[in-house]
């Protein structure tokens, strides 16, 4: 019976005997090149690990476990998000008593005590600016983990001694050296993002986020609660003349052994990510390369001008801005009365909503934005939450209006909108983790990673170094002068907000939700 297929008919040779059927199965002796797509595949790797078994193109298996398919080091995240504790820990912890430290050792008047509060606090910001490039470069040239350990011990010194200062000039240089050890960062950010895949990097970016969180809540606790402990708790303390000769150091010492503690768990656990980058297999080909002298590091302007970065790091300093400049403004916005254009809250208020606002960020973070950012990719949740911004924004002077009108329902009514707009609105702090996602898709290389976020850290410490007086501000002088009826600084960062809205439409392909990064670099 002829066969189906012209090629399952019997060949004859030249004596007219029939010869043997080819099998349906390759065997031993059956040509690779005839069966497997080898012949197709221009890497001579890939063709060594798809002949290697003999298989054929008709598998539907994968030789290798796919990028996605690996699990996230769940330990590793948790000794790096602990890490992360250190730097909020820090910058934060000497809030609640810096005013009072800068008026005993400079012995200045209640006036002038402002002024260098406010420049001691922006110093670790101003110094963190400045080196921030070079820890980058460093962590990207001798490994992760080993710039991980170095700053975060130098932290923990610099924090420690910052208590002992008798002078204005011994906290300026103290609170600068903290600042210029301060690239842990850095390198964390690096090294989660080379710990996940694009399957589990918004999870892990979500706990990274939420460590953040818990640092900056925890260091003005730990300051406010330890700070001049002789006065505080004399039952405890009194009569000790180290503490009363030394009022915060407790508050500084305790800080700093948060700092070793990092440290410890990070030089015996962490484990050094740069590496992952090189792996290497058996073929002599891939030792050589191996070996081959490093390729150098690219310039600063040669890595912003690399396809998507620029326009990334925009999007990264516009939401940074937007969430520092709320920070700053909500306390004050809050403790002010409505008739001025606030919410008249008391401290216990004002204590209580702020707690909300952080539950509620956290529930956004840790539970809604990676489902989200699965389903609609990081451009879509950064362009909801750039849609959002304006909104949230522009709510705040509107709920004041409805608080200034004083009547029985007007109040309810307020009381009913806030909570549910403090539950709702923080969802916008997801485009901080969303924008950190984006920023690893457009990185060049992964040897880039760290220069790239170090880039990044950068503008937001540049940002932070003045932002906040510079919003407070605005939000005084509408106050005072009845510009828009007090509403000066919303109606600034409802505009800036809306131009969040319009610089996330501009995001490049690589944080899309079906970008396929390998058929787009072999174009």
């Amino acid at each position: 019976m002829a066969s189906s297929s012209s090629s399952n008919n019997d060949d004859r040779g030249d004596d007219g005997s029939p010869q043997q059927t080819a099998p349906e199965l390759a065997s031993e002796t059956t040509p690779l090149l005839a069966v497997s797509p080898v012949a197709m595949t221009g890497d001579p790797h890939i063709a060594a690990a798809l002949t290697e078994d003999g298989s054929s193109a008709s598998q539907q298996h994968p030789l290798l476990a796919k990028p996605e398919d690996k699990p996230l080091p769940k330990l590793q995240i948790f000794f790096l998000c602990y890490a992360r504790l250190v730097e909020p820990i820090a910058f934060f912890s000497i809030f609640p008593y810096i005013n009072q430290m800068v008026q005993e050792n400079g012995h200045l008047q209640e006036e002038d005590v402002g002024f260098y509060g406010g420049l001691i606090e922006s110093l670790f910001s101003l110094t963190q600016m400045l080196v921030m490039l070079a820890w980058g470069r460093a962590a990207d040239r001798w490994g992760r983990k080993p710039v991980l350990v170095a700053s975060l011990a130098g932290v923990s010194a610099s924090v420690s001694l910052f208590g002992l200062s008798r002078s204005l000039w011994q906290m300026v240089v103290l609170r600068c050296l903290a600042g210029v050890f301060a690239g842990t960062i850095v390198t964390i950010r690096a090294m989660v993002a080379e710990h996940s895949t694009p399957k589990t990097q918004a999870r892990a970016f979500s706990w990274f986020a939420f460590s953040g969180n818990i640092g900056l809540f925890l260091g003005p606790l730990i300051g406010g609660a330890l700070a001049d402990p002789a006065a505080q708790y004399p039952g405890a303390f009194g009569g000790v003349r180290f503490f009363e000769e030394y009022p915060y150091a407790l508050s500084s010492i305790v800080v700093g052994c948060v700092g070793v503690t990092a440290v410890v768990t990070s030089a015996l656990f962490v484990e050094e990510t740069l590496h992952k980058t090189h792996k290497t297999s058996n073929d002599a080909a891939d030792d050589n390369e191996a070996n081959a002298p490093p390729k150098p590091a690219p310039s600063t302007l040669a890595l912003v001008k690399a396809p998507g970065v620029g326009i990334v790091l925009f999007n990264y300093g516009h939401a940074m801005l937007l969430g520092i400049a709320y920070t700053a403004i909500v306390p004050v916005f809050w403790f002010t009365q409505p008739r001025l254009g606030g919410f008249g809250f008391s401290p216990l208020q004002i204590s209580l909503f702020m707690c909300l606002t952080g539950l509620s960020q956290a529930i956004w973070l840790l539970l809604a934005f990676p489902p989200l950012q699965h389903r609609f990719g990081t451009n879509g949740v950064l362009r909801a939450c750039g849609i959002a911004y304006p909104f949230f924004m522009g709510a705040m002077p509107f709920l004041n209006l409805i608080m200034y009108q004083g009547t029985h329902a007007a109040e309810v009514a307020f009381w009913v909108l806030v909570p549910i707009l403090l539950v709702i609105g923080p969802g916008v702090s997801m485009s901080f983790t969303a924008v950190q996602l984006a920023l690893n898709d457009v990185s060049p290389s992964p040897e880039t990673l760290g220069t790239l976020n170090a880039l990044a850290l950068t503008i937001t410490s540049g940002l932070r170094s003045f932002s906040p007086a510079l919003f407070t501000s605005l939000f005084a002088i509408g106050i005072k002068k009845h510009i828009l009826w007090g509403y000066l600084v919303w109606l600034v960062l409802t505009l800036l907000a809306a131009g969040f809205t319009v610089s996330t439409r501009l995001l490049p392909a690589a944080s899309e939700k079906d970008y396929d990064r390998e058929t787009a670099e072999s174009e």
